[in-house]
């Protein structure tokens, strides 16, 4: 080795510096010694445990074959300890963020299971008339000068318009007598409604809402669903209200 100390009875030089601020870079392995790294990271698996054994080997080896008059840096041990050590912190955060995520989906599915035979606000542009009365709502993202809904029957003609005036920002609640506008009273079942908002000069339409009835859960990739009736499934997330 190059610049060795001669004299036996010295001490040995120490292995790393101690001198803050000074910057010795790190003297590669032997050629033999990467390979031999090679050859067994070839072989190994893929688990956090056969690369953190395989770092340490090889910051081993690198310290073995260092010069002992340019010893390696102490910020770059270190800041290869902090690597390995983050690397080991991650695999570990990301099986416990999966044992969570699992336990997070089964929590949601109980609690979703909880909401069969209540009633539900979604978006939706359904309205069922029942007994005469027929609910709905729209939401509004914006205060608005006037609020128009328009009620279809099945066929899509027009059925009753209604105009609501200025509404605040937030959801709106709809209530339909099921007469046209005419006066007649309607039949009952399945009608459908749009809503037109208008804020000074600019018009738009509003994000409406249906009501039903919550009948089973399903539970996929994307999270847990709920089994609506009349408007099919809904996200939870979608949920405005539960009655």
């Amino acid at each position: 080795m190059a610049n060795a100390v001669q004299n036996s009875n010295m001490p040995p030089p120490p292995i790393m510096s101690l001198s803050p601020g000074t910057h010795n870079p790190v003297k590669s392995a032997p050629a033999h010694a990467g390979t031999d790294a090679g050859k067994g990271a070839a072989g190994a698996g893929k688990t956090a445990a056969e690369a953190q054994d395989r770092f340490l080997k090889l910051l081993v080896a690198q310290m073995k074959n260092q010069d002992p008059l340019n010893p390696m840096d102490n910020a770059q041990v270190t800041s290869q300890l902090a690597q390995l050590s983050t690397v080991s912190g991650i695999d570990k955060m990301n099986s416990t963020l999966e044992a969570l995520s699992s336990s997070l989906m089964a929590s949601q599915s109980l609690q979703a299971s909880s909401m069969i035979g209540h009633v539900v606000l979604v978006p939706g542009n359904a309205m069922e008339l029942k007994k005469g009365s027929a609910a709905a709502a729209v939401e509004l993202k914006q205060p608005a000068d006037d609020v128009t809904v328009q009620v279809r029957d099945a066929s899509g003609a027009l059925v009753q318009s209604m105009q609501m005036g200025g509404q605040p920002s937030g959801i709106v609640q709809i209530e339909w007598d099921g007469k046209n506008d005419d006066g007649k009273q309607m039949p009952d079942g399945k009608y459908t409604f749009s809503a037109t908002v208008k804020l000074g000069s600019e018009k738009s339409n509003a994000d409406t809402l249906a009501y039903g009835l919550v009948s089973g859960v399903t539970r996929g990739e994307n999270g847990t669903s709920l089994k609506v009736d009349g408007l099919g499934v809904a996200d939870m997330k979608s949920v405005k209200q539960i009655m």
